[in-house]
């Protein structure tokens, strides 16, 4: 019996192999699993276009339209969680592609947002790298969480576990998002902010936990961060563009703002000359929101339940 390819790909750390069972689907599966980012589609399309199966790591690698047009062997595209902006999932199916997806947890970029809140506001790494290389003791001034205010764009999944675990620090939590009621945000313990004005100027750290989209696209840009505190932090765990890159960079080199910390960016990985590697008080992390060892085993073994779905004609978790 001729089996039939597929490919892992964006796997960073070499580990996929190693956190589902992939031989359950080795007698009509070849699977190959690729660690290197393929950041030009004529790369891609040269290492994948004899497989019928992919699997990827959401939007790490996007799937347009006319990448499904030059990949007539697909007929099944696998991504880590039920949602995936960068997938065409209308142009899938003009050309015969099953997309399927698998679930995701939520406490995982949760936890990272607190990381990120707290590495910012006790100066965790200049202080352990002062530390490390002989530098100056206690060099510097960390800001309370306790009494101050959380400010929180959109609060779904995550931004409400974000919000108990302020309330749990003592801090005053309050959210904003479009559609947002004062009934919803009490739900959460967070105040419902009567504009997005009024977060970012009465906020002490800003988190976002928004959706991407039209209307979220550039939400946060050079107006939005002069309004916020000079001594006020920002922190994106969720997409790159919804705050302005340029205008974020400019913040942080004038000294709009006390600080930010991403853990997501417009290009991933981040180009080894992008400014903002190096720009000041900026706590920068490479998309470990949901890189966890129980995520990646969630993600890897229903891939694996996927495939085997598919192949017996009953595909699962299909996105539509």
């Amino acid at each position: 019996m001729t089996k039939l390819h597929c490919a892992v790909l964006d796997d960073y750390q070499g580990i996929a192999r190693s956190l589902a069972d992939w031989p359950r689907i080795g007698q009509q599966v070849e699977t190959e699993f690729l660690s290197d980012h393929l950041g030009s589609q004529d790369a891609l399309v040269a290492a994948i276009e004899h497989c019928e199966i992919v699997v990827i790591m959401r939007e790490r690698t996007p799937f347009p339209a006319e990448l499904f047009a030059r990949l007539p062997r697909l007929r099944l595209l696998i991504t880590s969680g039920m949602r995936n902006a960068s997938i065409d999932v209308e142009a899938a199916a003009r050309h015969g592609v099953t997309v399927c997806g698998t679930a995701s947890n939520s406490e995982p970029p949760t936890e990272l947002t607190w990381a990120l809140i707290l590495g910012l506001a006790r100066r965790v790494v200049p202080e352990s790298n002062a530390l490390r290389t002989g530098g100056p003791w206690q060099h510097t001034l960390g800001a309370d969480l306790h009494g101050r205010r959380l400010g929180l764009l959109g609060l779904g999944k995550i931004g409400s576990k974000v919000a108990r675990i302020g309330a749990a620090f003592g801090m005053e939590v309050m959210a904003w998002s479009q559609h947002l009621t004062a009934e919803r945000a009490a739900e959460a313990g967070a105040i419902a902010a009567g504009s997005l004005d009024e977060l970012l100027t009465s906020s002490d750290f800003v988190s976002v936990h928004l959706v991407l989209g039209d209307r979220t696209r550039g939400l946060i840009g050079e107006k939005e961060l002069r309004r916020m505190r000079s001594s006020a932090h920002l922190v994106n765990t969720s997409r790159a563009a919804i705050v302005d890159q340029a205008a974020l960079l400019r913040a942080l080199r004038e000294g709009w703002i006390a600080g930010a910390g991403a853990d997501v960016f417009e290009t991933e990985p981040l180009p080894l000359d992008d400014p903002l590697r190096t720009a000041p008080n900026f706590l920068a992390l490479p998309h470990l929101g949901y890189v966890t060892r129980r995520n990646y085993e969630g993600y890897f073994s229903q891939a694996v339940e996927d495939i085997e779905a598919f192949l017996a004609g009953t595909p699962v978790r299909v996105l539509r």
